[in-house]
């Protein structure tokens, strides 16, 4: 071939190259990104699942006005963190390998997060929900929820000392939640001076607690920490008032949120206290704001909004802040750039620190079957698990 030629030939080449890389990119900028959102839509934290999936939409449509996440609007596709760990670790495989999901937020319990962890492997950003027992670092993982030094620690200190409560009863699920967090409730137990006079763990097929209340009510307990999750809390609490234990024994849960508080009752709900860094009727103007739009859109009967789809709106917000400032969905380049990422939310301003949010938390009493806010403990810090 004579120069000539092959100059014109591998400058085609070269434009022809151009041509078609510049119609990925727009094909790429003009396509959806899908994101899956993992909830629970059957087993026993299914009562979270439908006030979670709704707050996901208001979300989704919030990020599609303002033009999408790098520039792509997003399109959600839903998927059931109910099941148990490795059957909802397929369904988030087949999510990401057949449907294309290119990012996942997961509203669910701590052992579907294990398992989504040994899928994922850090390859796609993930932005875990719910509060949870805390001390996770993964690569790629961004946690929105509450720990137990931010939900634990202070209330029960505080509620502790204003009661004068000096025996502790703790019951939960069996599983990594419920046992983490209550290493960081024996802990401050024991610097109030307390004592940890009984200690739980339920399967989640559990649906008789009489053995466990009439312990209760033999070690003389002045409170139960309860880190039981969604039905299993409700035959509990239920129990427990008519054992003639809610006169004298003061509850206390992180995960007794306002569709729990429904089905425990107005009659089961004395001396029942619950803390989270949200609850409907939180009255700043971010919060008031959220509710009105949630009622606005969903309607009056519409399932409660609670701490935990507080932060399933805050899963998807995260994502698109972390993207839009690392520029990217590099779970390598989010990673590097998501330590002090804000943002304004109904839960309150909103920063990342080590990969966790500092956060307000609230204590609030149960009053029949709604909840008065008793104190609030400002910009509470998640602990020190990442160290970028």
């Amino acid at each position: 071939m004579k120069r000539r030629d092959f100059i014109k030939t591998s400058l085609t080449t070269v434009a022809a190259a151009a041509v078609a890389q510049s119609a990925v990119g727009r094909a790429m900028a003009s396509s959806k990104l899908k994101v899956g959102v993992m909830i629970p839509l059957s087993g026993p934290a299914a009562l979270f699942g439908p006030s979670s999936k709704n707050v996901s939409q208001m979300a989704a449509e919030k990020i599609n006005a303002g033009g999408g996440i790098l520039g792509r609007k997003i399109e959600i596709l839903f998927g059931d963190a109910g099941l148990p760990p490795a059957e909802a670790a397929q369904t988030a495989l087949r999510m990401w390998r057949g449907d294309g999901c290119e990012a996942f937020v997961g509203m669910h319990n701590s052992a579907v997060r294990g398992a989504y962890n040994n899928v994922f492997k850090g390859q796609v950003p993930y932005v875990y929900c719910p509060n949870y027992e805390g001390g996770e670092c993964a690569n790629g993982v961004y946690y929105v929820g509450e720990t137990p030094a931010q939900s634990v620690v202070p209330t029960m200190k505080w509620l502790a000392g204003e009661r004068k409560l000096k025996k502790f009863y703790l019951i939960g699920n069996d599983y990594n939640w419920p046992r983490d967090t209550n290493v960081i409730a024996k802990k401050t137990i024991a610097e109030l001076g307390g004592q940890v006079v009984g200690e739980e763990y339920m399967p989640f097929t559990v649906d008789n607690f009489d053995s466990s209340l009439a312990k209760i009510k033999e070690t003389g307990a002045d409170m139960v920490f309860i880190t039981l999750v969604g039905g299993a809390s409700v035959t509990f609490n239920r129990a427990f008032a008519s054992f003639g234990l809610s006169d004298k024994v003061a509850r206390l849960g992180t995960l007794i949120d306002e569709n729990t508080l429904l089905g425990i009752g107005a009659e089961n709900s004395k001396n029942m206290f619950s803390a989270a860094s949200y609850f409907a009727n939180v009255e700043t103007d971010e919060a008031k704001a959220f509710a009105k739009k949630y009622t606005s859109k969903f309607g009056k009967k519409a399932p409660v909004l609670n701490a935990l789809s507080g932060s399933a709106y805050d899963g998807l917000i995260a994502l698109d802040t972390i993207a839009e400032r690392a520029g990217s969905l590099s779970t390598k380049k989010m990673d590097s750039v998501a330590e002090g990422t804000e943002w304004d939310s109904p839960r309150g301003r909103a920063k990342m620190a080590n990969r966790h949010l500092t956060l307000d938390i609230y204590l609030a009493e149960a009053k029949g079957t709604n909840f008065k806010i008793v104190k609030t403990f400002p910009r509470q810090n998640p602990g020190n698990f990442c160290k970028a």
